[in-house]
C-alpha cells in the first residue's frame, strides 16, 4: 500500500469519528463506504459476523453496534429517513477483522483500529493504576491519622500493630496479616496493602476511618476497647463485601504499589519529555 492511500484512509477514518451518546463511533453506512462495499445488504452480513464474535467474546453487543436511524438527501432535493448503526471503535475492529482480506482498505482497517482500541486498554489500565496508587496512599494517611488518634488514648505502636493486625484477621475471614502475606506471597519486608488490590484497600480503609470516629465519637481508651471497635468495623465491612458475593481473601494479588508508582512515574517523564519535543517544535 502506497503512502499517499495510507494517508488518504487515515484522513478518512478520523473525520469519520463522531459522538453517539457520549461515545466515539463510525456510521455503518460511512463506513461501507471507506472500506470499499459497494452494497449495504453485502456490508451487513460482515457487521452480522462482526457481532456474532461480540457476543462470543462475551462482550454486550448492544452496547458497540446501536440500530440508529438517519436522514439522507435525494436528488431531488428532499430527504430519506434510512438505517444505520452506530459502531464503536471495537466494533469497527470487529468488522474489520471479519471483512475481506483481499481489499487493502480492509488490511489497513483492522491495523488501524488494533492500534487504536490498544491505546484506549492502554489509557484505561492506566486509569485503574493510578486510582489503586492514590487508594493505597490514602490507607496510608487514614493509618496514619488512627495511630495518632490512639496514642493520645495510651496505645503505643506495638499497640497499634497488634490492632491493626486483629483487624486484618476478622476483614480475611480468619486469615491473619501473615497468613495473607503468605497466602498471596508478599515478601517479608513488604506490606500487605501494597499486593492487595484496590477493592481490599478501600475496604480496608474504610474500616480504618470508621474505626477513627467511633473512637473519638465514643471517647475510646486502651487497647482492648479500640481494638474491638477496629474488629467490628472490620467485620461489618467483611461482611457488605460477602453479601455482594466478595470474599476478600480469595482476591488474586495485585502488582506491587512501589513497582507501580515507579512504572507510572516513568510514563510521566516520558510524557513530559514529549510535551517539551513539541513545545519546542512550535516556537
Amino acid at each position: 500500500m502506497k503512502k499517499e492511500q495510507i494517508n488518504d484512509l487515515f484522513k478518512k477514518f478520523e473525520d469519520a469519528r463522531y459522538i453517539y451518546e457520549g461515545v466515539e463511533c463510525w456510521s455503518a453506512r460511512e463506513l461501507q463506504n471507506i472500506l470499499g462495499y459497494a452494497k449495504w445488504e453485502n456490508f451487513v452480513r460482515v457487521i452480522d459476523k462482526a457481532k456474532k464474535a461480540c457476543e462470543s467474546s462475551g462482550v454486550e453487543v448492544s452496547n458497540h453496534f446501536p440500530d440508529v436511524r438517519k436522514m439522507v438527501a435525494l436528488g431531488s432535493g428532499s430527504e430519506r429517513e434510512i438505517t444505520d448503526i452506530a459502531l464503536t471503535r471495537y466494533a469497527c475492529y470487529l468488522v474489520a477483522q471479519n471483512g475481506d482480506p483481499s481489499k487493502s482498505e480492509i488490511s489497513f482497517a483492522q491495523t488501524y483500529f488494533a492500534v487504536q482500541t490498544r491505546k484506549q486498554e492502554i489509557i484505561e489500565q492506566r486509569l485503574l493504576d493510578v486510582a489503586r496508587v492514590a487508594a493505597r496512599e490514602k490507607l496510608s494517611k487514614s493509618e496514619k491519622k488512627l495511630s495518632g488518634i490512639i496514642y493520645e488514648r495510651g496505645v503505643d505502636d506495638k499497640g497499634f500493630a497488634i490492632i491493626r493486625s486483629k483487624g486484618d484477621t476478622a476483614l480475611f475471614g480468619g486469615f491473619s496479616t501473615g497468613d495473607m502475606k503468605h497466602k498471596l506471597k508478599v515478601p517479608g519486608s513488604k506490606p500487605l496493602a501494597d499486593f492487595l488490590p484496590t477493592l481490599t484497600i478501600k475496604a480496608k480503609d474504610f474500616a480504618t476511618e470508621l474505626t477513627s470516629h467511633n473512637v473519638v465519637e465514643k471517647d475510646l481508651k486502651g487497647e482492648s476497647s479500640i481494638s474491638k471497635e477496629h474488629v467490628d468495623n472490620n467485620l461489618a465491612v467483611r461482611k457488605m463485601l460477602r453479601e455482594r458475593g466478595v470474599k476478600p481473601e480469595a482476591l488474586a494479588p495485585a502488582e506491587d504499589i512501589g513497582k507501580l508508582k515507579r512504572k507510572l512515574e516513568s510514563e510521566d517523564k516520558k510524557i513530559l519529555k514529549e510535551v517539551r519535543k513539541i513545545s519546542k517544535k512550535k516556537k
